[in-house]
Parts: structure tokens; C-alpha cells; sequence
């Protein structure tokens, strides 16, 4: 056997039968919330993992009965029946594999992540109002609404049996993982239905359990095509096939991230998951899709491959065969229970407030209630007019405001400029009075013909009249191109210009003038972006991960080169980025700061950065026999004899001199930081790491130090996808 499979059997096996304790639970509980035999589960269960897992194009997706699919299928049995729900799974699963081949995977990842959080929500909601009356000792009413009026009334019968089954998984679900040694070999969906599974055996209580046939081969839940008309057929299939597809791409995209293994292939994952589907649907099994909770368990628990996946469907085929009276002992209260913990989780706050964060709440909030009160097809048409009508009102949205303050007259611009927005330019460029010098401050991300013309022509009257107008543009020049007919030339960008827009003034000569016109411009622009930012840094206090320690080179922008922002380094600036030795510091500010980052801020990274071209260092190389009188400065320096002395006498050129010592004195620098007690023991101890950094400037390249062989490396872009 090669050292590959080899390494894949060691890592894929464990995590294959951690996979089956969670998987396992589900399935049973997902097919018992459709209305579907108890053994439609798992068949999709083994399907999933060993057809979908075999084909598909994710290396460590696990695929089964997906709580996504619980409402549709629910539907879906209701309209045609449990066999014809089979021949709807099957004609979905071609569908999927038709696309698969046309290799329009891609495009399902268009559908708005609103929408599929909304619909998720929507569904987990429904699987709450109907699995609680399973766990009252009752059965599910036809709608989610018909449910919530039913629950008081549920909720007031005496049932105390189911109940306290139902409520016992329920608090070992949420209370298993207050146990995290335990949850990590057991996990919380296992712990939950065998607890409440040997409770009710104990007790002897009556109450409704799994029911398996006895004789597994004569299932007969095969496919049988329905009698109906062929749009609502239609109208069937593609619903389990869109939803399955979507749910299942996005859950690959998702979990991709999250290894470090071969990329997927959507395409390829389509077409896996339309051969489950055809496979379960012939087998009489539930829709299979891509499962982020047992996906995401697949992966932590050391997934290397889709060899997992696969194993993870052979072990369950082995217990339904070798332990079919053992499941079904489970009580559905247990099922139950499970399934209203899932449902809840399916109502994900994180995903509500990144939705939130994009300004798509209504988006989600609509899909959400259409799919409790419509129904689930209904609700992903309405979450996707909502979206598109959104995207339209984005489209043509514009925020445009004349305002005068001590500066004189302003007209701030911003958003989508078009035909539909030129009555309200048109309005606010009137309030400007005539004659009047005026700045135009432009940040659109596009203007058509109507709204360029309607803008020029507004200047164009109003300089006539003895005003003067500057447009400043931001970003893309829209108006520029549009006027002139071709591209302004190449300029120089502002380092900040993600932050402020860069101005076209001319630009004050004082110094006085220059801050002023920064700060004005930070409050205009800057301030309302990182304002939010730095009220809850004020509030919470600063906590940064690391001291950054670099040079006071005017070209050195410490949070430009490493993408910070306020609050993420604490950074002290000196000539020659210099760390004196513990002891040799006569000013004791470096020292100071190394206290301060370690004992109050407890940060657990320091960088030295050096750079190209340092004028401190290189002064070191050319000794000037008749020096200006800088007796604080060459005082200072003697902390960067001892990188000259480390450092190559005999360089190939000037310049490769000067570069290798500003190298190795980063290296010499962190040597100095060693010598630090607090430091050389919180080193020790793994408590903290120490980093070399080194700034090429022409290049704009950043270089990392390789602390084994002491040597800088270049730090690759991201490959573009």
C-alpha cells in the first residue's frame, strides 16, 4: 500500500465514523420531519455519502438529507404522494446532471446569500412550529401557521412522558458542549438521542418510536410517476432541484474554505449530486444535497479526502443492516427534540448580521416570513423580486446634497448615477447660488449620458455667470472621460486615497495650511468611515496584537504595508528602526514601550521592519570627515554598529551593501530584543513570537525573515481567481 493511502486510511477512517454519530441522528430525524419512512433517510443517507461523495467535486463534502429540504420534500409528498415524491427526487436529479454538463454550476452561486439565509430561516422556523408538537406527544398540523395556532393549546394537554423526553435531549443538546473534551469524541447529536433513547427504555413509557421494516429488501418505496398536470411536475422538479443545487454549492464554497486540500469543482459537484438524487430517488430515498453541519464535522475531524464521505455512507448501510432493532428503540420525542435544536441553529444570527452589514435585511426578513406563511418555493421567488428590485433601486439610487459651510459652496455626490437620478442633481446643483465659487465632490461608481450632460451643462451655465466650479472625482472619472473623450492622464495615487478623496486643489504651501486642509478633509470624508471604529476603540480601550517596531522613514506607512487599521498595532517609530540592548538605552523610550506592549497590553508578536534605502544606515557606509554637528544622532547610531559589523565587507555594489545591512539589521535589532528578560522568556515559553520584516520601497515588495537559515523571502500576492 503507498505512503498515500496509507496516510488518507489514517486520517480518513476516524474521521468517517465521527461523521456517522452525527449523520446517523439527523437523517432519522429529517425523514420522520418530511413525512417520509423512517428508512427514506437513511437510504439517502448512504447514497449521499457514497454516490455523491464518489462523484462529486469537493474533496470533504458530505452529502445526505438535508434539513433545507425538509419543507419542499414535506410538500412535495403531500401533492404527489410518498412514490411520486421518489420520481420528482429521480427527474430532479437528472435535471442536476444535465446542468452539470452544461457547466452552468457558477451561476447558481448568483443566487443572493440573503435569500438562501432567509430561506434557511424560514425553513428552520417551520421545523420549530412543527417538530414541537411531535415532542408535545402529537402529530404536526398542515402549515406552519395552522401549528403556531395550534401550540397553546398543545402546550396546556398533559403529555408529560413525551415531554420530559423531548425537554432531556433538548438540554443535553444545548448543554453537551459546556463539556468540550467530551463533545469532541462524542458529539452532542449522539449524546442526545442515546440519552433520551435509554431513558424511555428504562422508564417503560409508552411512546412513539422509530419503525423500520423488517425485512429491508422488501421496501417498496420505489418511484412512480404522478398523476398531474405536467407544469406542476414541472413546477416540482425544478424546485428540488434548485434548492438542492444551491444548498449544495454554496455549502461546498463554504467549507472549501476551510481546508487546505484539492479546490472543488462545482460542476463536477452538480453532476455528483444529480446522480445521488436519480440514485435515492430509485431506491425510495429522501433529495440528497451538500450538509454544511457534517461537512464542517468531516473536515475538523481530519478529513483528507472524499474517501470519508464515501466510508461514512458504508458504516451507515453496516447499522441499519446489523442494528436495526437498536434504532429503533428511539423515541420520536428524541427525534423530535433534535430536530427543533437544528431548526433554531438554522435561524443563524452571524449570517443575519452579515446580511445586515450588506443593507440586505429586507431581503431576508421577506424570505423568511413567505417561506413560514407561502410556503417554500413561494418564498425563494419573493426573497429573489425582493433582491432584484433592491438591486435595481441600488442601481439608480443616488445620494446628492448642496451644502455651504465656512469653506464656501459644496455639492457631495455619491452612488449610481443615472437618467432617473438627474431631477434630483438637478434640484440640488439649483441651490447654488449664481456667481459662486463651488467644489463638486464626485464619488460616483457610474453615470450615463443624461447625467453627465445634465452636470456639464449645469457648470457650464454656472461659470458663464461668473461662478467657478472644480470637480473632484473619486474612484473611476466618469465625468472626466465623459467631457473630454478619453482617459486623464496617469497620477500619482494618494497612499490614503481608499479613505479621503484625493483633491485636484492647489495645495497649501504652510505647514499650518496643510495639516488644516487634511483634518478638514479627514472630517468630511474620512471620519464617518472609521468614526463607528474608533467611538468603540474609545469605549473599549485599545487592544492590539502585536508591537510594531520600524523606522520614521516619511515613506514607511506602517498600516498601508500590512492592511491594518486603528487599534491593530502598537508602534514605536525611531530613527534606523533601532532596539538597544537591555541596558544601553539612555532615553529608556524603546525599553518603555517593550514594557508597556508586554505587561499591560500583553501583546504576542513584535516586528522589527526595516526597509531599502535607510538613510540612517547608510550613513553608517559614508563617513563624512567634516560631519554636520548631530551629536544626538551619531550617539544614536552606535546601537547599528553591531549590524555593520555582521554584515558582508566586501559587497558586489554600493547598493547591494546598503541593502544587505539594512537586512541585517533587522536580524541584529531582533538579536537586541532577546536580550530583554521579559522578552527572551515569554520567547521560551511560546508566548510570544518575534518577526522580521524588511520593505523593499522601489518594489513595494515586503520581505519576511526566515529565523532558521536568516534569510528575507519575498511574500507572494494571492494567486487571482
Amino acid at each position: 500500500m503507498s505512503t498515500v493511502w496509507r496516510e488518507r486510511l489514517r486520517a480518513d477512517v476516524p474521521a468517517s465514523l465521527v461523521v456517522v454519530l452525527v449523520a446517523l441522528p439527523l437523517s432519522l430525524g429529517i425523514a420522520v420531519a418530511s413525512g417520509a419512512p423512517v428508512l427514506a433517510g437513511l437510504i439517502s443517507a448512504v447514497v449521499g455519502g457514497v454516490v455523491a461523495g464518489a462523484l462529486g467535486g469537493s474533496a470533504v463534502q458530505v452529502s445526505g438529507p438535508a434539513a433545507g429540504l425538509t419543507l419542499i420534500v414535506a410538500q412535495t409528498v403531500a401533492t404527489f404522494g410518498w412514490r411520486g415524491a421518489c420520481a420528482i427526487t429521480m427527474a430532479a436529479g437528472l435535471l442536476q446532471l444535465l446542468l452539470g454538463a452544461a457547466r452552468v454550476a457558477r451561476a447558481a452561486l448568483a443566487v443572493s446569500p440573503a435569500i438562501m439565509h432567509g430561506m434557511l430561516a424560514g425553513v428552520g422556523v417551520v421545523i420549530v412550529l412543527s417538530q414541537l408538537h411531535v415532542l408535545l406527544g402529537d402529530a404536526p398540523q398542515a402549515s406552519a401557521l395552522a401549528n403556531l395556532r395550534a401550540l397553546p393549546g398543545e402546550l396546556l394537554h398533559n403529555h408529560t412522558p413525551a415531554v420530559f423526553i423531548g425537554v432531556l435531549t433538548l438540554a443535553v443538546l444545548w448543554g453537551w458542549q459546556m463539556l468540550p473534551r467530551v463533545s469532541t469524541y462524542v458529539p452532542a447529536p449522539l449524546a442526545a438521542v442515546v440519552i433520551g433513547t435509554a431513558v424511555a427504555a428504562f422508564t417503560g413509557w409508552e411512546l412513539r418510536r422509530v419503525d423500520i421494516p423488517d425485512d429491508l429488501l422488501a421496501f417498496d418505496a420505489g418511484p412512480l410517476w404522478p398523476d398531474a398536470t405536467a407544469p406542476t411536475i414541472l413546477a416540482a422538479v425544478g424546485a428540488v432541484a434548485l434548492v438542492a443545487s444551491v444548498e449544495s454549492l454554496l455549502c461546498a464554497v463554504a467549507v472549501d474554505r476551510m481546508h487546505d486540500g484539492p479546490r472543488v469543482n462545482l460542476d463536477r459537484e452538480l453532476a455528483g449530486q444529480g446522480a445521488a438524487n436519480v440514485v435515492a430517488g430509485a431506491l425510495g430515498g429522501l433529495p440528497v444535497a451538500g450538509v454544511i453541519v457534517r461537512s464542517t464535522t468531516n473536515v475538523r475531524a481530519g478529513a483528507r479526502s472524499r474517501l470519508s464521505a464515501v466510508l461514512h455512507g458504508v458504516w451507515i448501510l453496516a447499522l441499519v443492516l446489523a442494528a436495526a432493532p437498536v434504532i429503533e428503540l428511539i423515541p420520536l420525542p428524541a427525534l423530535a427534540a433534535l430536530l427543533v435544536y437544528t431548526g433554531v441553529k438554522m435561524v443563524n444570527l452571524t449570517h443575519a448580521q452579515q446580511v445586515h452589514q450588506h443593507r440586505e435585511m429586507p431581503v431576508y426578513v421577506l424570505t423568511l416570513v413567505a417561506v413560514v406563511v407561502l410556503g417554500l418555493f413561494e418564498g425563494v421567488l419573493v426573497g429573489m423580486v425582493c433582491a432584484l428590485l433592491l438591486s435595481v433601486w441600488r442601481l439608480t439610487h443616488a445620494t446628492v446634497r448642496a451644502y455651504h459651510d465656512e469653506h464656501g459652496w459644496h455639492v457631495a455626490i455619491e452612488g449610481s448615477l443615472t437618467f432617473l437620478a438627474v431631477p434630483k442633481l438637478t434640484r440640488a446643483l439649483a441651490e447654488v447660488p449664481a456667481g459662486t465659487p463651488v467644489a463638486v465632490e464626485l464619488n460616483a461608481d457610474f453615470m450615463d449620458h443624461a447625467a453627465v450632460t445634465a452636470l456639464h451643462d449645469w457648470r457650464t451655465g454656472h461659470e458663464r455667470g461668473g461662478g467657478t466650479v472644480e470637480v473632484h472625482e473619486l474612484h473611476h472619472h466618469w465625468y472626466a472621460e465623459a467631457i473630454t473623450g478619453q482617459r486623464p492622464p496617469a497620477r500619482k495615487v494618494h497612499p490614503t486615497a481608499w479613505l479621503l478623496p484625493r483633491m485636484h486643489r492647489a495645495v497649501p504651501s504652510g505647514a499650518r495650511e496643510r495639516l488644516t486642509r487634511g483634518a478638514r478633509l479627514f472630517h468630511r470624508h474620512g471620519a464617518r468611515r472609521v468614526g463607528p471604529l474608533l467611538a468603540e476603540l474609545a469605549r473599549t480601550g485599545q487592544q492590539p496584537t502585536q508591537l510594531f517596531i520600524t523606522c520614521a522613514d516619511s515613506r514607511i506607512v506602517p498600516s498601508l504595508i500590512t492592511a491594518t487599521g486603528p487599534g491593530d498595532l502598537f508602534t514605536v517609530r525611531n530613527v534606523g528602526n533601532l532596539v538597544p540592548r537591555h541596558g544601553d538605552d539612555h532615553d529608556g523610550s524603546v525599553h518603555a514601550a517593550v514594557d508597556f506592549a508586554l505587561q499591560v497590553l500583553q501583546v504576542r508578536t513584535i516586528t522589527v521592519c526595516g526597509h531599502s534605502g535607510c538613510g540612517a544606515l547608510a550613513a553608517l557606509l559614508r563617513p563624512d570627515p567634516h560631519p554636520t554637528p548631530m551629536p544626538h544622532l551619531r550617539r544614536w547610531l552606535h546601537h547599528a554598529q553591531p549590524s555593520l559589523h555582521r554584515t558582508d565587507p566586501h559587497p558586489t555594489s554600493p547598493g547591494d551593501h546598503l541593502t544587505r545591512l539594512c537586512q541585517q539589521n533587522v536580524i541584529q535589532q531582533l538579536d537586541h530584543l532577546m536580550t530583554y528578560p521579559p522578552v527572551a522568556e515569554r520567547v521560551h515559553d511560546g508566548r510570544l513570537d518575534l518577526v522580521g520584516m524588511y520593505f523593499d520601497i522601489a518594489a513595494s515588495q515586503i520581505h519576511l525573515l526566515d529565523p532558521h537559515h536568516h534569510t528575507f523571502t519575498p511574500v507572494s500576492s494571492p494567486t487571482p481567481h
